[in-house]
């Protein structure tokens, strides 16, 4: 596979002095940029795949017209935290 480029970016001197205020050791600003591209990336493709999962379900309700109400939903919600929390709870005793 070929490499490619990125285009070029102008940016400010103080968005360059932030960016490379935060740098790890032996990190380069290429790589730091690389990685917030593809983190943008990920997130993007999650949140495309989200929306997706939503309407989705948003047709299947419609379609059976079974729905499940707010309450009842964040009860559930609700109830999922509270395990994971007393999960953790017991895991650091």
């Amino acid at each position: 596979m070929k490499n490619a480029t990125l285009p070029p970016l102008r940016v400010d001197s103080e968005l360059r002095a932030a960016a490379e205020a935060v740098l790890r050791e032996s990190e380069t600003l290429s790589a730091f940029i690389l990685e917030a591209v593809r983190f943008n990336i990920a997130r993007r493709e999650a949140q495309r795949e989200f929306i997706a999962r939503g309407l989705l379900a948003r047709e299947q309700a419609r379609a059976s017209g079974e729905y499940v109400g707010a309450d009842e939903m964040l009860a559930r919600l609700d109830a999922s935290l509270a395990k994971v929390r007393g999960k953790q709870a017991a895991n650091t005793r």
